[in-house]
């Protein structure tokens, strides 16, 4: 019987991993050698998915691929597993993601925090870019992103960011994430969901780090920016057929306009789309989200486990 061979998308696919990061890790690192076509396209066999499957996990994980790399797929295969007993051992059920995500890169934080106070666009984009081929998708927005946003929101309240410091990270990941979307197109019958922040709340980076997570999980992800009325959010949803809604809200935490909003965005929409919010200010508005039956999340990672719980009910 002949192998099964596969295009770089399928390989994208089954792997998670942006076709841009697979080439890379094949030219730069020699991650696989795919075999051609007769018009020079790649091909992937089952045994290069695998490894680079485990490459994937492997630098989710917390390792370099420069590293990983240089293992053969068995020792990459006990590597993961050796982390995934680790992970269970001391998390319990807790996804890999959660310990990948309390390990930040700091090479990568630190000069992309240093490019934002210098209002250095470029080298902004060019350290997303390099930390993407590095550390791969899922370990991009784990370990470099959340933590990046974080040390945003707390250097702009404690003074030590501009505004216009965080106008410019906000440009750049928005162009970043959104050219990082997923390099092939997602089933048409894969859930979708409507994400944005309500009425007042300007601050988008974590609305923007939810969708590219959602993309990450394939859904269908309709992104609507920031400041967006209770009457846009439900008709977006409606009319796109939303399986659910995210909502980020950050600042400020005593807004009585935005607890109107939420009250009037749970009416506008149909009872069987579901309601999720979080971001720093969610604990202020506690009250108002457990009368509405809004989902509350604390972190990227209950995010991603409420996804996964949707699909699952569904199917």
């Amino acid at each position: 019987m002949a192998e099964k061979q596969y295009s770089i998308k399928i390989a994208s696919r089954r792997t998670g991993l942006t076709p841009h990061v697979i080439r890379v890790w094949e030219k730069r690192y020699g991650a696989v050698l795919p075999s051609r076509t007769q018009t020079n396209r790649r091909i992937y066999d089952d045994a290069a998915i695998e490894r680079l499957r485990l490459l994937g996990l492997a630098t989710t994980a917390g390792h370099t691929i420069k590293n990983a790399a240089r293992l053969t797929t068995a020792d990459l295969k006990t590597l993961v597993e050796r982390d995934e007993f680790n992970v269970s051992a001391r998390y319990g059920n807790a996804p890999p993601e959660q310990v990948a995500g309390s390990r930040p890169a700091p090479d990568f934080l630190n000069g992309a925090l240093a490019q934002i106070k210098l209002l250095d666009a470029a080298g902004l984009e060019q350290t997303f870019n390099r930390a993407s081929v590095e550390l791969g998708r899922s370990a991009l927005l784990q370990r470099m992103l959340v933590p990046l946003i974080e040390e945003i929101g707390c250097s702009w309240r404690g003074g030590q960011l501009r505004p216009l410091h965080e106008h410019l990270a906000t440009a750049v990941i928005r162009t970043f994430l959104g050219n990082f979307s997923r390099g092939y197109a997602v089933n048409e019958n894969a859930p979708r969901i409507v994400i944005t922040t309500p009425a007042g709340q300007l601050h988008e980076l974590g609305a923007l780090l939810a969708a590219a997570t959602a993309d990450d999980f394939g859904w269908r992800v309709s992104y609507l920016g920031p400041s967006l009325p209770s009457e846009e959010i439900a008709g977006a949803a409606i009319l796109s057929g939303a399986n659910m809604v995210a909502l980020s809200i950050v600042y400020p935490e005593n807004d009585e306009a935005l607890e109107l909003e939420l009250r009037k965005l749970r009416i506008l929409l149909p009872r069987e789309i579901e309601l999720i919010v979080g971001g720093r200010a969610v604990p202020a508005y506690a009250s108002v989200l457990s009368e509405i039956n809004a989902i509350q999340l604390q972190s990227l990672t209950d995010f991603r486990a409420a996804l996964d719980s949707l699909v699952r009910k569904q199917g």
